[in-house]
């Protein structure tokens, strides 16, 4: 005896019918993430059995509770949407919905092929390597190089002024760092090219924003201003926890300023450079510390610098949203994490090798 599935059955307006194939592979990789994260909980516990584990967690309940939120979290918006990566070995269409998920034509590596051959592909492996890696160049060494001398300000008034001026840009989006680079950079009123011209460095006013030669530096320049003394901080606290005890020390042996910085400062606060390079390695691709490679690309690229402003991002976007190319657009993504998730394991790795510290 046959059994038809029910009418109406639906799930977010997919029959349930469509899901039967793929629930029981659906619900051991969702066991395995849940298993998974209840391990990492056991082992970070420091506890063998499930009745300690369930004894720590009642003591503390409180923070517990804030623990599975996070984790719960990262399992919603960053495990689940996962299962959307399928579709970049798929020929998938948006009018087919959630259902074309599962029944779209298999195409295997077809769209990582095409996005291979594209005419664009090494301007946009270009732009995008050498804005990340003259971003990592400046943007990574600024902010120790500027935690070291706020550390040598005696005056602590200033000190704090200093500090809370640097970091307040962090806490302005790139939609209004975009507006005052614009504002400063115009070619009629802008306030560099006034300056310029009043020095006599120029005669005339400089396009910045629609010349190829200047975009890669406004980049860089813009993005150390706004992240610098956000990063500022972390080194600063990693500093604060030297022990005093050394400077003195050393300061009775006659050790400058500078020779304090080298032989006691930087050894000690190594692990923090290291954890922080290496998350920046991973997310070089992504502007590194800033995180800001597409938002600076779409909002300060247009059609005059575009030759040097299409990155990995900014064509994801137009390819998957302009266009409605999904499967197109998830493939070169997905080729970007990859690409980062190596990063992160071979400067992990080498870390290791080299000092002895690492991320894991």
């Amino acid at each position: 005896m046959s059994h038809e599935p029910v009418p109406g059955k639906t799930f977010a307006g997919v029959p349930i019918v469509c899901f039967a194939p793929y629930a029981r592979d659906l619900l051991t990789v969702m066991g395995s993430c849940v298993h998974f994260i209840w391990l990492m909980h056991v082992r970070s516990a420091g506890v063998s059995s499930l009745t300690e584990v369930m004894k720590k967690i009642r003591s503390q309940g409180f923070y517990q509770t804030f623990a599975v939120l996070g984790v719960l979290y990262l399992f919603v918006f960053a495990y689940i949407p996962m299962f959307g990566l399928i579709i970049a070995f798929k020929d998938f269409k948006l009018a087919s919905g959630i259902p074309g998920f599962f029944t779209s034509e298999w195409v295997g590596l077809k769209w990582f092929e095409e996005f291979y051959n594209d005419i664009n592909f090494w301007k946009i492996i270009r732009n995008t390597v050498a804005i990340s890696v003259l971003k990592l160049i400046f943007t990574f060494p600024i902010p120790i190089l500027f935690a070291l001398i706020l550390n040598e300000v005696r005056k602590q008034a200033v000190k704090r002024v200093v500090q809370t001026v640097s970091y307040l840009p962090h806490f302005i989006s790139w939609i209004v760092v975009s507006g005052i680079v614009f504002s400063m950079l115009n070619e009629s009123n802008g306030l560099i090219n006034q300056g310029l011209i009043a020095l006599g460095m120029i005669k005339e006013p400089i396009s910045f924003l629609a010349n190829s030669n200047y975009f890669w530096a406004i980049l860089v320049v813009s993005d150390v201003w706004k992240e610098m003394g956000w990063w500022t901080i972390l080194f600063l606290a990693a500093i604060v926890g030297v022990d005093q005890t050394m400077y003195e020390a050393a300061v009775v042996d006659g050790a400058s300023r500078i020779q304090r910085i080298i032989k006691i400062t930087l050894p000690s606060i190594k692990p923090t450079i290291v954890i922080v390079l290496i998350l920046s390695l991973g997310n070089l691709f992504g502007g590194g510390l800033g995180g800001s490679n597409f938002e600076q690309a779409y909002l300060l690229g247009n059609q005059l610098n575009n030759d040097v402003s299409e990155i990995l991002q900014t064509y994801t976007l137009k390819m998957g949203l302009a266009q409605g190319r999904y499967s197109y657009a998830t493939a070169i993504d997905l080729l970007q994490s990859v690409i980062s998730l190596i990063l992160v394991f071979t400067s992990n790795y080498l870390a290791k090798r080299a000092s002895g510290v690492g991320l894991f």
